[in-house]
């Protein structure tokens, strides 16, 4: 293959959801001419119109620069691909009801990537950063590639297995700056197109970069996740202990363990359980996939266990607050399954809320992102705030589900002040326990245990 030239590349995005649209303005920010692709006509209405279907700090603005300065494009026509140097896979991969990743949107666009360039004398590398399982590459996309343009990968198209490590809330500045660079490929010119394209772009700043097989990539993104989720899971697991020993502190316990350079603070904050777009189906998958090879996916079924259960903590301390919460009022502060996004899919906030309407409890609600998503899901079901000060006005708990900055300036007095019964579930450890129990809260936690009793194990 003919190695890419110095300067601006066309690149073709297919799959417009939150990784290809952030990857795509982010190419398109530094002057190369991008195209998306996307079989949603209304998205890619949206993208024209520079408009973000989902909310992401900063990419408004980007969208802005790039689509009025004609670097990004949108379409619907996967012709379009066939003027680009690199083609981008970056559709979802959401899983079955077995678990299994469902790849037909993969098979759709590898087939589209296939056919635009069954009539044109043109080299392209092929960069798949969809979430796959291992063999993907080999065994599906690359049949596909061959059947579709009648073309050899290897020779007149390139394929390299690229994962993305974005985090919501963190893509723009994660696209930009990764602490790493998965490649990938049977191809060593493919693999090294690829390295030099991201060589010339990130510059300075270009970070480690792992060559190794296609099916070793396409591990790595699933054991990334299966251990952040496993350090999630393990330290709510532990909070949950904390919180049946007297004097115990879960946020001390992490900040402890976390000084261990073997382990890192990170993702040990312990909460009501993560969700997402991410955690959740991959963990599925690699569940099934274990299913499938080992007949063994005892530990990834357990710690997508253990997370199941978490959100129950929310209703389980407002009970033990309140007693029963038939007709109580609840305010619910955090929609999103994380700050920095409007993402609800598996958010726990679903389950909380729903939980608490079938308890009889009385629902208001407030996210700074996340609002019209959510009156998508809850209709006319709850009370939708316009501020953290409106949603516990009058209510006899407040609970903490998503750790918004904007919720961690709030001053117990606030919390005294507009509620009916001043109490404070801290769902997500934003508040210290010390001083808004001193103010006069009724104030319950993750992994807070009682300082009234004194440990019996026996």
């Amino acid at each position: 293959m003919v190695a890419f030239p110095s300067g601006v590349r066309r690149i073709s995005i297919f799959g417009l959801g939150y990784v290809g649209l952030v990857t795509a303005a982010c190419f398109a920010k530094r002057g190369h001419r991008v195209i998306g692709i996307d079989t949603d006509g209304e998205k890619v209405e949206t993208v024209r119109n520079a408009k973000p279907p989902i909310f992401e700090p900063n990419l408004a603005t980007l969208l802005k620069e790039t689509v009025s300065n004609g670097n990004l494009q949108a379409t619907q026509d996967p012709s379009a691909n066939s003027e680009s140097e690199l083609a981008y896979l970056t559709v979802g991969t959401p899983t079955d009801q077995d678990g299994n990743a469902d790849l037909g949107q993969v098979r759709s666009a590898a087939s589209m990537i296939a056919q635009s360039l069954a009539h044109v004398d043109r080299d392209q590398l092929v960069v798949i950063k969809s979430t796959v399982p291992p063999g993907t590459a080999r065994n599906i996309v690359k049949p596909i590639l061959e059947r579709g343009s009648r073309k050899i990968v290897g020779k007149q198209i390139g394929l390299c297995s690229n994962p993305e490590f974005l985090r919501e809330g963190k893509a723009i500045h994660d696209a930009e700056f990764p602490d790493r660079i998965i490649v990938g490929s049977d191809d060593t010119d493919a693999i090294k197109r690829l390295e030099d394209f991201y060589r010339e772009f990130h510059g300075e700043h270009m970070p480690p970069v792992i060559r190794t097989t296609y099916e070793n990539a396409e591990l790595i993104k699933y054991a990334n996740n299966a251990f952040l989720a496993t350090k999630v899971s393990l330290i709510n697991h532990i909070a949950n202990l904390a919180e049946k020993v007297p004097h115990a502190d879960i946020s001390v316990v992490a900040a402890g363990i976390g000084l261990d350079e073997r382990i890192s603070p990170h993702f040990l904050r312990a909460g009501l359980g993560w969700g997402g777009s991410c955690l959740p189906k991959d963990m599925k998958a690699l569940a099934a996939i274990s299913r499938t090879l080992i007949h063994e996916p005892g530990l990834v079924e357990a710690v997508t266990q253990v997370n199941q259960r978490q959100w129950w903590k929310a209703i389980e301390l407002a009970k033990r607050a309140l007693g029963s919460l038939h007709g109580r009022r609840i305010a619910v502060l955090g929609l999103a399954f994380k700050p920095g996004t409007d993402d609800m899919r598996e958010a726990v906030s679903i389950p909380i809320v729903k939980s608490l309407l079938a308890e009889g409890a009385v629902v208001a609600v407030y996210d700074p992102a996340a609002m019209e998503r959510a009156r998508a899901i809850f209709p006319n079901l709850v009370n939708y705030a316009r501020s953290p000060i409106e949603c516990i006005e009058g209510a006899d708990c407040c609970i903490i589900v998503t750790e918004w900055d904007e919720f961690r300036k709030i001053p117990p007095r606030m919390f005294i002040e507009h509620m009916r019964r001043s109490t404070v579930i801290d769902g997500r450890r934003i508040y210290d326990p010390k001083t808004f129990s001193q103010a006069g809260i009724q104030f319950l936690a993750i992994g807070l245990g009682p300082t009234d009793k004194q440990l019996v194990l026996s």
